[in-house]
C-alpha cells in the first residue's frame, strides 16, 4: 500500500522517516530543493522535489496507486488543495491534512477531508489535561480531542465503590473499556464489582467527563441522560 506525504518540514520528515523504518511504501514530496537534498542525504530513496499541488508531480509520486495522501505543509490552503486533488482527481481512499488554524477544522471536514491534525489544538488539549485531578487522568484523545480515554481511580469517597457495574447509572456517551486491579486486567461485565484502588478505563467526551467526575466525587446533581449497564 503506497502512501504519499506532501511537505518535508519537521512533521513531514519525521513522519516519512518513521514509515520508512516500518517498511512502508511511502513517497515524500517537498517543493524546497535544499530541504529535499537534506532529506535525501538521510533517506536515500522516495524523495521527490516538486510542488504537491501539481498533478504531474503527484503522478510521478504514484498517486494513482496510493491509498493515503497526507498533506502536512505549513499552509492550510495548500494542504486543502492537495487533499481535494487527491480525492476528486484520483479518488484516493484516505486523505489526511495538517491544519494550523483550529478555525479551519470544520471547513476541512465539510469539504471532504477524511482526517485533520491540528498541532495547536493537540498542544492546547495536552496543557488542559495536565490539570487533571488526582481522581482521574486522561490517557488519550480521539477525534481531535472531542473524545477521551480516561482512567478513573476508585477511592473511598467515590460513588462507584463497592458497586457492580450493572447497578451503575451512566451517561449515554460513556463506555466502559476495562478495569485495572493491580497487575490484573478485568474485562467488565454486569456483575463486575468495583473496589477501592481499582482503575476504571472509560471512553467519553470532555463535557460529560467533567459532569461525571463532579458526580462521582463532588456529590453534584446528575445532569445527563442516563442508562443502566447490563
Amino acid at each position: 500500500m503506497r502512501s504519499i506525504i506532501v511537505g518535508g518540514g519537521k512533521i513531514g520528515y519525521n513522519l516519512f522517516k518513521t514509515l520508512i523504518e516500518r517498511s512502508h511504501d511511502v513517497i515524500l514530496i517537498e517543493r524546497d530543493k535544499e530541504t529535499c537534498l537534506k532529506i535525501a542525504e538521510d533517506i536515500s530513496s522516495g524523495v521527490i522535489w516538486g510542488d504537491g499541488t501539481d498533478i504531474e508531480v503527484l503522478k510521478d509520486a504514484g498517486i494513482e496507486e496510493a491509498e493515503i495522501v497526507a498533506a502536512v505543509t505549513g499552509l492550510d490552503e495548500e494542504n486543502l488543495v492537495i487533499c481535494q486533488i487527491a480525492k476528486i482527481s484520483f479518488q484516493t481512499k484516505k486523505t489526511i491534512a495538517r491544519v494550523n488554524n483550529p478555525k479551519n477544522i470544520s471547513m476541512f471536514k465539510t469539504l471532504g477531508i477524511d482526517n485533520t491534525v491540528c498541532s495547536t489544538e493537540v498542544i492546547a488539549n495536552l496543557i488542559e489535561y495536565e490539570l487533571d485531578k488526582e481522581d482521574y487522568r486522561i490517557l488519550n484523545t480521539f477525534e481531535r480531542g472531542s473524545m477521551v480515554l480516561t482512567e478513573i481511580i476508585i477511592r473511598d469517597n467515590c460513588l462507584w465503590r463497592d458497586k457492580m457495574i450493572k447497578d451503575l447509572v451512566l451517561p449515554e456517551e460513556c463506555v466502559f473499556v476495562s478495569v485495572l486491579r493491580g497487575d490484573k486486567v478485568i474485562y467488565p461485565r454486569g456483575d463486575t464489582e468495583l473496589f477501592d484502588s481499582d482503575k476504571v478505563l472509560i471512553i467519553t467526551n470532555k463535557s460529560v467527563l467533567s459532569v461525571l467526575i463532579n458526580e462521582l466525587y463532588g456529590g453534584g446533581m446528575r445532569l445527563w441522560k442516563s442508562r443502566k449497564m447490563r
